[in-house]
C-alpha cells in the first residue's frame, strides 16, 4: 500500500483514479476500478439522468468501494444531476470544467467530496479558494480537450499553488508514473487510455485494438472537432475534419447538433439553453458552441457503435505504449507493485560522494 493524502480523503487504498469518459465509463467500468482499490468515476455527461441513476446503482450492486461521478458544470441540468449524486449518496463528485462554487458548496454540505480537472496553475487556485477538496491536473499529454502545458511542468506548478491533494494526470500509465507524480508532490495519478484499454472497458475490440496499434505520434491535437483543443487518434476522419472548410465544418455540426437533441431527449429551447450556458461559462462563439455537438456523436460511433472508421477516439499519448488488456484489478495490482519497487530503489540510492 501507498498510503497518501488523496488515499486518506477517498478512502480508497490505491492512488489510482479511472477518469470520466463519454460512454466508456459506466458501471461496470467505475465498479471493476473500485473494487480494484483504486476511485471508478462514471461519466454522466452522455446519460441521462434516469441512466445516471441506474448508473450509480450498478456500481453499488458489484461493490461496496467508494466510486465518483463525473459532470459538466455548463449543462442546464447540472443542478439536476448534483441533486441525483446526492439523492443516490454517491461518495465523490468531479466535474470536467470548473464548477460554480454553489454546486460545490451543495455538494460538500452533503457530505460530497469534490474534484475539479484543473489544467492551469490560475484555475486550481481558484477552485480551491471555492472550496474543492481536491484536483486533477491535466498535462498536455493528456487525451480529450487539452491544454499546452506537459504534465512534468504542470503538476509542480499546481502542487506549489495549493494546499488540496493534487491528482497528476496526462501520459500515465504503469507504475514508474505514479512514482513520478508522488516525487513531483502529487497524491495520486488518475488515468483514462489506460483504463480504456482494459478487459473491463466495454469499448469494441476493433476499437480497442486502433488504440494499440498506435504510436507515440499516433495523436494530434484538433480544434475541428468541437472549436477548442482536443487530442485524439490521428486517423483518415481526423484528416478530413482537420482539412474541411469552415462552412461545411458548421453544417456538419448543425446535423450532429440535431442528432444530439434526439438522442438526448431535449427540446431545442433546451439546446439553445444549453449553448448559452457553454458561451457564458467557456467564452466560446457561437461557431464554436454549435460544433460542441460533434464531439458527443462522433465518440458515440467509436466507443458504442464499434465503428473506428466513422467515430472519434480521444487519446493521450500514452496510447503509443500500451500493448495489452489486462483487469482492471490486474492493471492497478502491477502499477501498485511497480511503484513500491521503483520507490524502494529509489529510497535505498546515495547521492554521490
Amino acid at each position: 500500500m501507498i498510503r497518501t493524502p488523496l488515499t486518506d480523503l477517498l478512502g480508497i487504498s490505491c492512488p489510482i483514479i479511472q477518469t470520466g469518459m463519454g460512454y466508456v465509463a459506466g458501471a461496470r467500468l467505475a465498479a471493476a476500478t473500485s473494487a480494484a482499490g483504486g476511485l471508478g468515476i462514471i461519466a454522466s455527461a452522455t446519460m441521462s439522468t434516469d441512466s445516471l441513476r441506474v448508473a450509480i446503482k450498478g456500481v453499488k450492486e458489484r461493490t461496496g468501494a467508494p466510486f465518483g461521478v463525473n459532470l459538466r458544470a455548463d449543462a442546464p441540468d447540472a443542478g439536476e444531476r448534483v441533486d441525483v449524486i446526492i439523492a443516490e449518496r454517491a461518495p465523490v463528485a468531479s466535474f470536467a470544467l470548473a464548477p460554480r462554487p454553489e454546486l460545490i458548496s451543495r455538494l460538500r454540505d452533503a457530505g460530497v467530496i469534490t474534484i475539479a480537472s484543473v489544467g492551469a496553475r490560475r484555475h486550481a487556485e481558484k477552485v480551491a479558494a471555492w472550496g474543492i477538496d481536491a484536483v486533477i491536473a491535466t498535462g498536455g499529454e493528456g487525451g480529450g480537450h487539452t491544454g499546452p502545458v506537459p504534465t512534468s511542468l504542470l503538476i509542480p506548478q499546481v502542487v506549489d499553488a495549493v494546499d488540496i491533494p493534487v491528482i497528476a494526470a496526462g501520459g500515465f500509465f504503469d507504475g514508474r508514473g505514479l512514482a513520478a507524480a508522488l516525487a513531483y508532490g502529487a497524491a495520486g495519478i488518475a488515468m483514462g487510455t489506460r483504463f480504456l484499454l482494459t478487459s473491463d472497458s466495454p469499448v469494441a475490440d476493433a476499437v480497442k485494438q486502433v488504440y494499440l496499434d498506435a504510436d507515440v505520434t499516433g495523436t494530434v491535437v484538433t480544434t475541428r472537432v468541437d472549436g477548442v483543443p482536443h487530442r485524439v487518434l490521428r486517423t483518415p476522419l481526423v484528416e478530413r475534419l482537420d482539412g474541411s472548410g469552415r462552412i461545411a465544418g458548421l453544417v456538419r455540426s448543425a446535423r450532429n447538433a440535431a442528432a444530439f437533441r434526439g438522442m438526448a431527449g431535449l427540446t431545442w429551447p433546451e439546446l439553445i439553453r444549453q449553448g448559452r450556458a457553454m458561451r457564458r461559462d467557456t467564452d466560446l462563439t457561437w461557431g464554436q458552441v454549435l460544433m460542441a455537438a460533434n464531439t458527443p456523436m462522433l465518440l458515440r460511433a467509436a466507443m458504442v457503435d464499434g465503428r473506428p472508421d466513422l467515430g472519434l477516439m480521444s487519446a493521450g499519448q500514452v496510447a503509443g505504449l500500451i500493448d495489452d488488456l489486462p483487469s482492471c484489478a490486474d492493471l492497478i495490482s502491477r502499477i501498485m507493485t511497480e511503484a513500491t519497487d521503483c520507490l524502494g530503489r529509489l529510497g535505498g540510492a546515495s547521492a554521490p560522494g
